[in-house]
């Protein structure tokens, strides 16, 4: 067991994939204000398959970093992690990117529910809330078989919280409420979370509204179309019987109605503002048993997903509706061969499509639809002590639908199969030293377009299955309180859709991180760097859109120190990119460096029993900037969607 420990240290991290390295004293966790600490290796050990070695080179976010992004965004969810780069500035606009790679290629989910990802390419497919999630994970690159299909470049798996995760030892009710302040923007947020539970039986009840003005930048010039009004809610029900069958209710929306530029990715311009309704939902029905140890360990998730935008007054002619949607199923079992050694299989299906109506749409509806049946197995074995190897094959049928305006309008369909194969394995050359190497080559079948991209004229007759493979090499020592991790990745794609064609795509890099632990704070250092490019050449953002971007040298470092005697803890961030020339139908032009200081402070006031107060001065130094993976940072003349500039934010937190 001492060898397995040591191995699970060893794994932590994935190159800039560190997870939050906290090692408080055991005193901090008595703090009425329950000041949050977390040591990764329990991060980990909350995944039941942590110990996997596809598990290896997964991006844990901590429940610290959970915890300060609730009133935050995507971008926050993700701060200090180079290798996840998030470009937008407001949630509607962000995108992340994986290992350079645009998120629409990796397998998204929420609450076990498939997620479409696919939206109008100047808005995010990644509007979430982080004051929903209890956790979030990403698995770059090399992804299990029962990640689902499409796990192109990875996978990202998300959960939204549980009674559990809101209420503490001995309640049966109780709850939490935030507010919050920015003055940059003058962002006023407020939510409340209420829980319960009672005889097997749980209910969480989640609100949260968001409003505000548009932001300035470091120059303070005013960033149009960047106001806040959002409203997100979240209901979830759950049963869980004295045998552990749990059955699993979940239901959650984001909506987002306000006026943005015509291009929300874009800064401002000449094309004006235009009234954009956006609303994004998750439905997810699950059953498992929690208990279950032995070869017969079912379990089924029955979802629904989808996004909708609505431009009332759209910017070509009349009004524009557009609906991307996914109706998804799991049956599975886990085979529990022995302590360490597993195998799942099953069976999934997938339902996507997404549609668009206007007038400047021919016809005035138009629409692509997929049916994808898929059958999966994954082995995760741990032969000896030292060596633990997963192993995974998948087939998939893909029935595809569209529309063919050439020759003539008729509806095209096609047909399409494919099998993929995944390997990883972790070898711990020591007690504090393991090597890890993981590969994947992935069926992509045919993706959905880009439904605002329908008022072109379409023939699929150029279109191929697209096919994936990736590969990721590492290593990670664990010396004393010191964890120091390198890892190289390689991710190619053939065939891949660009509107009625098709491109080959590369983006490989290297991930290197340092963190240093001691008895009540910890500095974190993480440095990314990836090269996409496109049939075979350097490519800028333009070239590149929806399947990557070109994000070069990426650092970013943590620093917190907890003040136990003050009930307070104090920490900073830096993040910082270096000056990178793109090159592609832009080549010349230079993607400029930036540095960014964020600093921060929480007290908890010993009298006010679960009170938390914090406040931040993000931009400390007022940089003027566009974060590396925001669209258009190499233009000559463009004006990128600028982050904000200096921003002082006061939050409360009352747990009750």
């Amino acid at each position: 067991m001492a060898i397995q420990t040591a191995a699970l240290r060893a794994r932590l991290l994935c190159g800039t994939a560190l997870t939050l390295l906290s090692v408080l004293p055991a005193a901090a966790q008595e703090l009425e204000g329950d000041v949050i600490s977390l040591d990764p290796i329990l991060v980990r050990q909350q995944d039941e398959k942590g110990n996997a070695a596809d598990r290896s080179s997964s991006v844990y976010v901590a429940d610290a970093e959970l915890e300060r992004a609730r009133m935050g965004d995507v971008k926050d969810l993700f701060a200090g992690i180079a290798s996840v780069s998030v470009g937008g500035a407001i949630p509607v606009a962000q995108k992340i990117f994986v290992n350079g790679i645009d998120m629409l290629n990796l397998a998204i989910q929420v609450d076990g529910v498939s997620q479409n990802n696919r939206v109008f390419h100047h808005l995010s497919a990644n509007a979430f809330d982080p004051g929903l999630m209890k956790s979030v994970r990403v698995d770059p690159g090399v992804a299990p078989a029962d990640a689902g299909p499409r796990a192109m470049a990875g996978r990202v798996v998300m959960e939204t919280v549980d009674a559990a995760d809101i209420l503490t030892e001995g309640q049966s009710v109780g709850g939490t409420a935030r507010m919050s302040y920015g003055d940059n923007g003058g962002t006023t947020q407020g939510s409340l979370t209420l829980a319960g539970e009672s005889n097997g039986f749980e209910i969480v009840a989640y609100a949260k509204r968001a409003t505000g003005d548009n932001f300035e930048d470091g120059d303070g010039t005013e960033m149009t179309g960047t106001a806040a009004n959002m409203t997100a809610g979240l209901l979830k029900l759950g049963y869980e019987s004295e045998q552990g069958h749990r059955v699993e209710f979940s239901a959650q929306q984001i909506e987002d109605e306000e006026w943005r530029n015509d291009k929300p990715n874009f800064g401002p311009s000449s094309g004006g503002t235009y009234a954009y309704l956006i609303k994004r939902y998750n439905y997810s029905l699950r059953y498992e048993n929690i208990n279950n140890t032995g070869l017969w360990d079912p379990s089924a998730t029955l979802g629904y997903s989808g996004t909708d935008v609505d431009r009332p007054n759209d910017a070509w002619a009349g009004s524009t509706n557009s609906t991307s949607r996914t109706y998804s199923l799991v049956l599975q079992n886990e085979f529990h061969l022995s302590e360490g050694n597993s195998i799942t299989a099953g069976v999934d299906f997938q339902n996507r499509k997404t549609s668009i109506s206007g007038s400047w749409v021919t016809p005035d509806s138009a629409s692509e639809e997929s049916d994808n049946i898929g059958i999966f197995a994954q082995a995760r074995l741990e032969p000896t002590d030292r060596l633990s190897i997963s192993a995974g094959m998948r087939y998939d049928w893909q029935d595809f639908t569209g529309y063919q305006w050439l020759p003539t309008d008729t509806i095209h369909t096609s047909s399409h199969s494919g099998a993929s194969g995944n390997l990883s394995v972790v070898y711990d050359v020591t007690d504090d030293f393991a090597l890890r190497a993981g590969y994947s080559n992935v069926f992509g079948g045919l993706d959905l377009g880009d439904s605002f991209e329908f008022w072109q004229t379409r023939d699929y007759s150029g279109l191929r299955p697209s096919r994936a493979q990736n590969i990721i090499i590492g290593a990670d020592w664990t010396p004393g309180a010191w964890t120091i991790s390198g890892e190289l990745f390689k991710t190619e794609f053939d065939d891949a859709r660009d509107g009625t064609s098709v491109v080959d795509f590369e983006s490989q890099g290297v991930n290197l991180g340092a963190t240093y632990g001691w008895a009540s704070g910890f500095a974190r250092l993480t440095y990314a760097y990836s090269d996409a490019s496109l049939d075979g050449a350097a490519s800028s953002n333009f070239d590149l859109r929806d399947f990557g971007a070109p994000l070069g040298h990426v650092i970013a470092v943590e620093v917190q120190q907890e003040l136990a005697q003050y009930n307070t803890l104090l920490g900073g961030s830096i993040e910082a990119a270096a000056a990178y020339d793109a090159g592609g139908s832009y080549a010349g032009q230079e993607l400029p460096s930036y540095v960014v200081a964020n600093v921060f402070a929480e007290y908890s006031p010993p009298a006010w029993n679960g009170v938390t107060l914090r406040g931040s001065i993000n931009n400390l130094f007022d940089e003027t900037y566009a974060d590396r993976a925001t669209y258009g940072g190499e233009f000559a003349g463009f004006q990128t969607m600028n982050e904000p500039g200096r921003s002082f934010v006061v939050e409360a937190v009352v747990k009750f």
